[in-house]
């Protein structure tokens, strides 16, 4: 494939996965959303669905890595150009953001009722009436639905959680149509995958909210980070190599995994 198509494909196709994923982030926690308090399985479901689409409407162009621990993977295994790992990379980072962007826009005025009603901004604070800046939480009232922070922050316990649940991600991409004399699964891959994406955030997702994709979270932490959302906190860039680190040594892994096991 070109390199235009690399391009095309891996930036419209992660816009449209962090689009969807980060929606129904934002559908479930802002107030003056019809499915705000919808849980865990909501959420869970929603990102299965995103990678869904994303990996169908990219699959055909790019390939769908949509995923820079997916890219590193594929190159280790074999099936991707290392020289083309950059363009991926790149090209991930871009749509993810794009994707942000595109939460923020679809959900203005839900964030805006949300970050400026007393009661939310009380709550984060631990007083009756509006937060404190300076007494400000670390992570912002919204930045759970633009990136991923821990339940309990511990850093060691934190990575090692990204690392096996991208491990278990990596390798149910690489080994799909293994029994199918190796010619993969085409179209359906995508929804194996998405299967996938939804039992790892059952199972695995509870400890650091499962971000399995460096982009995922730095991108959309990006944007956070630079919206002009009012009260919004801090991005928590203290946490946010751990997303970016854990799923990429967890691709790493499953791809020599793959190589000594199943090659």
């Amino acid at each position: 494939m070109s390199s235009s198509d690399i391009f095309i494909g891996e930036t419209i196709g992660t816009a449209v996965l962090i689009l969807l994923g980060g929606g129904v982030c934002a559908a479930v926690t802002l107030k003056r959303s019809k499915a705000q308090n919808a849980g865990w399985l909501a959420i869970t479901f929603g990102w299965g669905f995103a990678v869904l689409t994303g990996a169908y409407l990219a699959g055909g162009v790019s390939g769908a890595h949509l995923n820079p621990a997916v890219t590193i993977g594929l190159a280790i295994e074999g099936g991707t150009k290392w020289s083309d790992v950059p363009l991926y990379l790149g090209s991930q980072l871009l749509g993810a953001m794009i994707g942000a962007m595109l939460v923020w826009l679809t959900y203005y005025g839900q964030f805006r009722a949300h970050l400026t009603d007393p009661e939310i901004l009380g709550a984060q604070s631990g007083e009756e009436g509006l937060v404190d800046k300076a007494a400000a939480p670390k992570a912002g009232p919204v930045l759970g639905i633009f990136s991923t922070g821990p339940e309990i922050r511990h850093a060691v316990q934190n990575l090692v959680t990204e690392i096996i649940a991208t491990v278990v991600l990596v390798l149910a991409i690489l080994t799909q149509g293994l029994n199918n004399e190796g010619n993969g699964l085409g179209t359906l891959g995508a929804l194996v995958t998405a299967l996938v994406v939804v039992g790892i955030g059952l199972s695995l997702g509870g400890p650091t909210g499962y971000a399995i994709n460096p982009v995922r979270d730095l991108g959309p932490r990006i944007v956070h980070a630079l919206l002009p959302l009012p009260n919004k906190g801090g991005s928590d860039w203290g946490y946010a190599w751990i997303p970016v680190v854990g799923p990429l040594i967890g691709g790493a892994i499953a791809g020599g995994l793959y190589n000594v096991a199943f090659a």
